[in-house]
């Protein structure tokens, strides 16, 4: 367990869980020794606020700071507990912190007004450096964007499908902190913060959460184009289906009728019967199809397809 006193006068621990029992003396006072319990179990996203005996305002809780896209479970969890002059983080990990200058980010921390700019200063570089993650999410939408019309297929669709399950973890990541923001919020726990920090991790946060709405909308509408284009292309392809049946009907119909074996048949005695009876099919055939093609039910199915086109 690591105990900071900083310069500015307040206390910052950073402990696991196997040093919670070095934090029931520390924290007895405040009446959260259930909190300490409670948190050995928890496995989620969770967040208290409330007031300790000697009238301090307090928040406390657990956030996801890393989730896998590929393993449900595969998770990096921290307890916190914070007050104006107090902060107690467990099991947080800054190695698996990537894009954070760990070092200079401590020594900033500790040269903050109170626990609460520190915590908040924190959560600030935390979601500054999921921003960095989240603008390789755009590229790979963007890729996405454009393969669609390059070269739709079924394995378009898986990844888009793929992108919109990643897009809903980050939506469940970054929800429990905007609940956090809300919570010191509640209890005005932010009141000491004369600086600059909240205002500024409210807006990273505010952005993230846009980034992700924004993003969520052009995926929906890129779902919406492939159900049309799928729907569309399901229709061709019964369409086609349809054409082609009745125009080779007439066929079907002749080599029916003159592939029955009645003894008497009097087209068996024509000389040009056999050439006759193509000619028929033929010219039925032809007929049968430029009905259709007048009428406008035949469409474009039997246009070649479009490279870089929907529909075409």
């Amino acid at each position: 367990m690591k105990t900071y006193r900083t310069p500015t006068n307040w206390t910052w621990i950073q402990a696991s869980q196997k040093e919670i029992e070095q934090l029931t003396p520390i924290l007895e006072r405040d009446s959260s020794i259930d909190w300490l319990q409670q948190i050995q179990n928890n496995k989620t996203n969770c967040l208290r606020v409330g007031i300790t005996p000697d009238g301090k305002k307090v928040v406390k809780g657990s956030l996801i700071y890393k989730q896998s896209f590929e393993e449900e479970h595969d998770v990096k969890l921290f307890h916190f507990y914070v007050t104006t002059d107090q902060w107690v983080t467990i099991d947080l990990d800054w190695d698996t912190l990537k894009h954070i200058d760990i070092q200079l980010l401590q020594s900033q921390i500790s040269h903050t007004a109170n626990a609460v700019e520190g915590f908040m200063l924190f959560i600030a570089e935390w979601m500054n450096a999921w921003l960095v993650e989240i603008d390789r999410f755009e590229e790979d939408l963007k890729t996405l964007i454009w393969s669609i019309r390059k070269r739709n297929e079924t394995s378009i669709l898986e990844l888009v499908y793929l992108r919109r399950h990643e897009l809903l973890v980050w939506k469940s990541l970054l929800i429990p902190v905007k609940e956090l923001k809300m919570a010191i919020e509640e209890v005005n726990l932010h009141e000491p913060c004369e600086g600059k920090i909240f205002p500024m991790t409210c807006k990273r946060i505010e952005r993230a959460l846009t980034l992700l709405q924004e993003y969520e909308h052009e995926l929906d509408s890129i779902i919406n184009l492939e159900e049309v284009i799928s729907s569309h292309r399901g229709n061709e392809i019964t369409k086609t289906l349809t054409v082609i049946t009745t125009v080779f009907t007439p066929i079907m119909a002749f080599g029916a009728l003159w592939g029955m074996n009645f003894k008497h048949m009097p087209e068996l005695e024509w000389k040009w019967g056999y050439p006759l009876s193509i000619v028929l099919i033929v010219i039925s055939t032809i007929l049968l199809y430029a009905y259709l093609r007048i009428k406008g039910w035949t469409g474009d199915l039997l246009k070649g397809k479009k490279r870089g086109s929907f529909f075409k």
